[in-house]
């Protein structure tokens, strides 16, 4: 993080009664992938005037992704957890991965179990659809990995097939290249045509699916995790993807993925920063990078190993001020959203709300909740 001088003008805040991260040593990190817990942050988030939850999906085996911590070894369904907490919350969307190729999936279990799960949310469900990069989560299901753009070929008949399926109101027969259907119907439909439909994508085939497809498209930064190289590449990757959408009359919107570590001063947050890195678990870091590097996906080309330590797809360090000034920026180069994640979730949400939203509610990049 650069030192420029800020582009918003510093709030009164009362004085945090959070420790100095530059004076003591990091505690525990409570960040736990129980429901209760990520129940209890969903809710949190909605007061705080968040917009979205996004549940990720991996197929991990014993062991997770190395390291003492076992890195992600347990973690609960995302589909299962956003639709229990459509019960729970009244205004996020709730956005849960799946992997439709693994299993199979047939789109007729996705186009019923997703129009239950809209009407259960009342409208505030959305699917992040994804097809597969690693090698080793399909031969769980006993199957292998398909080739990169034909996957996305796949993709695109299944979500075809899914979409008829919520429009129509008679019986649907259809014989694939790769489904079939006979006499298929799915009712109730879903309450606003259809849930919301969103990919994860960095790949020319990739981006094709989601300018067809999707509404909304998680994107990563083609310059890696720094956020000045992130802002200076972004703008031509943004604007090809909607310009792909455009080209098919659609309108598409993008999501970025920081990674915030905020501290009152800068000095503190790079403190906060540096002892993430002092105490983190190698082994297991080395691991999820392995796991990414066996993968064909060609989002994270850019992302050296490093970088995975703290996670995330951009890393934005220092003061309220100034994190606020990179939403802004990566705002600028064409990213519509910020999917945002933090080391100690619990303990840095709070930070943010208090600290960063105004400020983006100062600048009028973000709206008041009322």
């Amino acid at each position: 993080m650069s030192a420029k001088p800020s582009l918003i003008r510093p709030t009164e805040r009362p004085p945090s009664k959070r420790p100095s991260w530059a004076l003591c040593h990091l505690k525990a990190c409570s960040t736990s992938w129980e429901f209760d817990y990520n129940a209890a942050l969903a809710l949190r988030a909605e007061e705080l005037g968040f917009d979205l939850v996004f549940g990720l999906s991996e197929w991990v085996r014993a062991g997770g992704y190395g390291g003492k911590i076992r890195f992600r070894e347990d973690s609960i369904d995302p589909f299962m957890t956003v639709t229990a907490l459509a019960a729970l919350t009244k205004r996020l969307l709730l956005l849960s991965t799946i992997h439709i190729l693994y299993g199979p999936w047939h789109p007729m279990h996705l186009a019923r179990f997703a129009a239950t799960a809209d009407h259960i949310s009342k409208g505030r469900f959305g699917i992040n659809v994804v097809t597969g990069f690693s090698p080793a989560e399909p031969l769980m299901f006993g199957m292998r990995r398909q080739e990169h753009d034909l996957r996305y070929e796949m993709a695109d008949e299944f979500m075809s097939i899914a979409k008829r399926l919520w429009q129509s109101e008679h019986n649907f027969t259809y014989e694939g290249q790769f489904w079939r259907l006979e006499d298929a119907f799915v009712r109730p439909k879903p309450r606003y045509g259809r849930p919301i439909l969103v990919s994860a994508t960095g790949s020319p085939a990739g981006f094709s699916y989601a300018a067809r497809h999707s509404d909304l498209a998680f994107i990563t930064s083609p310059a890696g995790a720094n956020v000045e190289r992130a802002v200076e590449a972004l703008p031509a990757h943004t604007a090809k993807l909607k310009a792909e959408a455009l080209s098919l009359g659609r309108n598409i919107r993008t999501i970025i993925n920081p990674m915030i570590v905020c501290r009152e001063t800068e000095a503190e947050a790079r403190a906060y920063y540096d002892e993430i890195i002092r105490v983190a678990d190698t082994e297991a870091a080395a691991g999820y990078a392995n796991h990414f590097k066996s993968g064909d996906s060609k989002a994270w080309n850019n992302h050296v190993p490093h970088e995975r330590i703290l996670g995330g797809n951009v890393h934005l360090i220092g003061s309220p001020e100034q994190v606020a000034d990179w939403f802004i920026a990566l705002n600028k180069a064409g990213c519509d959203g910020m999917q945002i994640s933090f080391y100690d979730f619990r303990e840095d949400l709070e930070f943010f709300g208090e600290a960063v939203l105004p400020l983006l509610q100062q600048a009028g990049v973000r709206g008041q909740v009322s």
